[in-house]
């Protein structure tokens, strides 16, 4: 199923016909259950019992074979010994998909049930049929009735152009969240997988991406076997119209790499999951209990106009809240116009505040119509994107508001965010303020300017995704021709710094000599101080092995530079094989930066920037994209690092021409795409930024071979993880 989206999945998620193999009359069985939850299914439902002639007036038939049509949709719940024939009859009749409940397979760690698990994923993929499972809650489909699970799931709220679609591997997990429905959001499938060991979330994601009964995404993950893939399908949805809000679970990197570079110790697999999926147009969300909001909010709104933001409200806290929440978040809250303001003051009294924050006080309560005003005032204002409405308490009284915030979200195409600060969550109008197409609901301040700073910053990934990327560079040949001719594994200072010169990021000046006089020879044309540097095969980091000296004023240190290199060499690294030094010029700077990146299997290439230097792998102040990116993409990345603010100068020291700097991420960037199948690894740090310019003064490359092939970014081993049902 993992080559190719599966062309039939359809016949899965919008069943015309059911059977439920291991149909049982005996109340709390899986059977049973399942028979309940169809009651409301709108086609044919077919049953098949071993045991029963009969269930409830439905005949039952002995096998799948018999039927009397061949169903779409096949839900399995008998026990794990019995599933492999009851797939293999399935697959034998052309069954569409097939629904497995049953657990212990591949999640205990056990050989055979581990190839129990593989065999019934062969069958299936062999006859095209789709698999859900094993060891998943099941299919809901909330369109047609088809509520394939054993589970209790919530009652269907009736389906609106901003149902969410919820795609979930964990099926405890989907349960969780698609109780939202209890308070009014609605969903028009929820779809678990369980062990994946069929369809994965891109099938599903791909399939809700189609489908016109959705209008966002939200997709819980464990692990994926294919991420590109995955991408894949979440710019499929992208280019639906429809926001793809992704959370991974199971991020723990113990174990899982053993990199020679900075960069590839640092971009780890949760951050290159985010890199290809925010790529791809999805909002990453590290906050389980933002999902559902997040994607409700994302449903409703339009693209983002304006990016200040306008908070209105009767509590003069609930506006210095949302104040101190926006600051945190980076929401601009913009003082209205003068126009606006005199409006405001038409129907503030002298005790709120006719501003932003706007406190409209209390007196709402009793005159809406002041409150209909002050809304329409702000929507109409310029410097506004979005108003953001705190809502303190629950009563009946309130509910008269949202048709005040509808008319004007409808007047403006503007989105009104209700937070409903109440801890009354189903207080009256709950789910009435959640049905509303233009009005979204928070339960959280801080998760409302949250999800409104990434509703921006989604808009300006794709705005600058659409950009011209960096120019293909003329040296692409070039390159992979050094690359082609290079030896395997880590290749010399030299060599790496060539591949950056072919794409003109500026390098240090070096000279490689095998002898001390020759050194001094090229440190009196270089001009002193210079940096004296070992060159080893095998030796990754030279300055972990004493391979390094800075900043020598004479020929008398460099002197004994020479010698305390070589002999700190031979003793810290004795399988180093030396072949030379390396004299540069001791370059002077007020801040350094890493750039690197890594060409991953299943990921592709990735781009990594951060604060460099020797403390890179402890501050860990580091930003992954997809490779290649263009130079606004590159600025993007710059200026999302913890320490962006030292670009603008410190302590005296001037700023960073942080323009050039993100022209040569550019560039790195697009050595590392086109190096992708020769190119393993890149790493330069430092690039330093000094007065006189931005230079890359240590680089190190490491050539990708089947030999040299450096462990994959990404999961814990899945045997690790235990599926969370």
């Amino acid at each position: 199923m993992h080559s190719d989206f599966p062309r039939n999945l359809s016949r899965s998620i919008e069943p015309a016909s059911i059977a439920i193999v291991g149909a049982s009359a005996r109340a709390g069985s899986f059977g049973r259950r399942t028979l309940d939850n169809l009651a409301g299914f709108r086609g044919r439902l077919h049953l098949v019992s071993t045991t029963a002639s009969e269930i409830d007036g439905r005949p039952c038939f002995p096998n799948v074979g018999v039927l009397p049509e061949v169903p779409d949709c096949v839900v399995v719940a008998v026990p794990r010994d019995a599933c492999e024939a009851v797939v293999r009859d399935c697959a034998a009749a052309g069954v569409g998909g097939v629904v497995l409940y049953a657990s212990g397979f591949s999640e205990t760690g056990d050989a055979a049930h581990m190839a129990m698990q593989e065999r019934i994923a062969s069958t299936a993929a062999g006859a095209g049929m789709a698999l859900f499972g094993p060891n998943c809650l099941g299919v809901v489909n909330y369109v047609n009735g088809a509520v394939m699970s054993f589970i209790n799931w919530p009652t269907a709220q009736p389906l609106v152009p901003h149902s969410l679609g919820l795609v979930s591997q964990s099926g405890s997990l989907g349960l969780a969240l698609a109780q939202a429905a209890q308070r009014g959001v609605s969903f028009s499938h929820v779809l678990t997988y369980g062990n994946a060991a069929g369809l994965d979330a891109a099938d599903l994601i791909d399939q809700l991406a189609g489908s016109e009964d959705c209008g966002a995404i939200v997709c819980v993950v464990e692990s994926s076997r294919a991420p590109r893939r995955l991408a894949q399908a979440v710019r499929k949805a992208t280019c639906a119209g429809k926001p793809v809000v992704f959370q991974k679970i199971a991020s723990t990197e113990e174990g899982v790499r053993a990199a020679l570079s900075h960069t590839g110790s640092l971009a780890g697999g949760q951050e290159a999951y985010r890199a290809l999926l925010e790529r791809a147009g999805a909002v990453w969300i590290e906050d389980f209990e933002a999902l559902v909001e997040t994607a409700a909010f994302l449903a409703k709104a339009p693209a983002p106009g304006a990016r200040g933001v306008a908070v209105i409200g009767g509590s003069g806290g609930g506006g210095i809240m949302a104040a101190d929440k926006a600051s945190r978040h980076g929401v601009a809250l913009p003082q209205p116009t003068a126009q606006t303001k005199a409006e405001l003051q038409r129907h503030i009294p002298d005790f709120g505040a006719a501003r932003n924050p706007c406190d409209v006080t209390a007196q709402v309560v009793s005159s809406p119509q002041s409150l209909a005003a002050c809304c329409d005032a702000l929507a109409a204002d310029g410097s506004y994107g979005a108003i953001v409405s705190t809502q303190t308490v629950a009563a009946s009284e309130f509910v008269q508001r949202l048709p005040i915030y509808e008319a004007s979200a409808r007047a403006s195409e503007k989105p009104v965010c209700t937070v409903w600060m109440s801890e009354w969550h189903e207080g009256p109008g709950a789910v009435e303020f959640e049905r509303s197409a233009h009005v979204a609901v928070f339960h959280s301040v801080d998760r409302c300017f949250a999800a409104i700073r990434q509703w921006h910053d989604r808009a300006d990934r794709l705005e600058e995704a659409a950009m011209p990327a960096a120019a293909p560079a003329p040296a692409r040949a070039r390159l992979r021709e050094m690359l082609s001719n290079a030896p395997a594994g880590v290749l010399s200072e030299r060599l790496s710094k060539a591949l950056l010169a072919a794409y003109a990021v500026p390098i240090s000046g070096d000279r490689f000599v095998t002898g001390l006089d020759a050194a001094q020879d090229a440190a009196q044309q270089l001009g002193f101080p210079v940096v004296l540097k070992v060159e080893a095969d095998g030796l990754a980091h030279k300055s972990d092995s004493g391979g390094v000296r800075l900043n020598l004023k004479n020929a008398e240190e460099l002197a004994m530079a020479w010698h305390g290199v070589t002999q700190d060499v031979r003793v810290r690294a004795p399988e180093a094989v030396v072949r030379g030094y390396v004299v540069s010029r001791m370059l002077r700077g007020h801040l350094e930066v890493l750039i690197g990146g890594r060409c991953d299997p299943r990921f592709g290439p990735l781009v990594t920037v951060g604060m460099g230097g020797v403390l890179v792998e402890v501050m860990q102040d580091v930003v992954t994209a997809a490779a290649p990116v263009n130079a606004i993409q590159a600025l993007r990345m710059l200026r999302s690092l913890r320490g962006a603010s030292l670009f603008d100068g410190f302590r005296g020291r001037p700023p960073v021409d942080v323009l050039a700097l993100a022209a040569i991420v550019s560039r790195v960037s697009q050595i590392i795409a086109d190096g992708e199948g020769l190119l393993a690894e890149l790493d330069i740090n430092p690039v330093l930024c000094g007065d006189d310019g931005i230079w890359a003064v240590d680089a190190l490359a490491v050539r990708d071979s089947e030999t040299t092939q450096l462990p994959q970014l990404g999961d814990v081993n899945e045997q690790q993880v235990a599926v969370l049902d």
